[in-house]
């Protein structure tokens, strides 16, 4: 089970925003990844819950931030309520979407689950509902992910495969690579992985 600490920046200016503590596991359905947010400051920012299951597919995603609540699943596309700080008006959501993603690193393992890209194919379109920082705003947008290169590294614990991607917003057009080790991210943008206390799980 790998667990660690990824540290968080804003990709432009390199503005630190948050350390993110987690524990991840595959299981007897799929996939399920939990971690805590702290600020620079050290004050609690928020915590994600994603399950996934064999497909890949997002069978409970429960996000918390600045006071904000977003549970959300696979369902008709995906469907999510978000809930407000006082509680009172929680807010149901659904779209044509194949799942979820946000800041946290669990939603580019979770994309590339999904996908199960190789190196030889074609870039894949994806629709993703986005939860946006500070107020977990949801928004739909549109990617192509492609796997460019698959590289094993020789470890004191066996062979690591390292997976590149090159990932396209298709609103801007807009590309940057994400570094994939199992279900660890090892380096993507505003992404860095900080400690590593076990080595990343084999995903099937």
């Amino acid at each position: 089970m790998p667990r660690g600490r990824y540290s968080l920046h804003d990709p432009h200016d390199h503005t630190p925003l948050a350390e993110e503590h987690f524990h991840c596991a595959p299981g007897p359905s799929g996939w399920r990844y939990v971690s805590q947010l702290t600020a620079p400051s050290g004050d609690h920012l928020g915590s994600v819950d994603l399950a996934l299951d064999e497909l890949g597919r997002p069978i409970r995603l429960e996000l918390h931030a600045a006071s904000w609540q977003v549970r959300g699943a696979a369902l008709d596309g995906v469907t999510w309520v978000r809930t407000d700080p006082t509680g009172h008006h929680a807010t149901e959501g659904n779209a044509r979407a194949h799942a979820f993603t946000g800041s946290s690193p669990a939603f580019l393992v979770a994309t590339a689950r999904l996908l199960r890209l190789t190196p030889s194919a074609p870039a894949t379109r994806v629709r993703l509902v986005a939860f946006t920082d500070p107020v977990l705003a949801p928004r739909t947008l549109d990617q192509s992910w492609a796997l460019v290169e698959r590289e094993t590294h020789t470890t004191d614990n066996g062979p690591l495969i390292v997976d590149e991607y090159q990932v396209t917003a298709l609103d801007t057009g807009e590309q940057h690579t994400v570094h994939l080790a199992g279900d660890v991210v090892l380096a993507a943008p505003g992404i860095e992985l900080e400690d590593l206390e076990s080595p990343p799980s084999v995903l099937d």
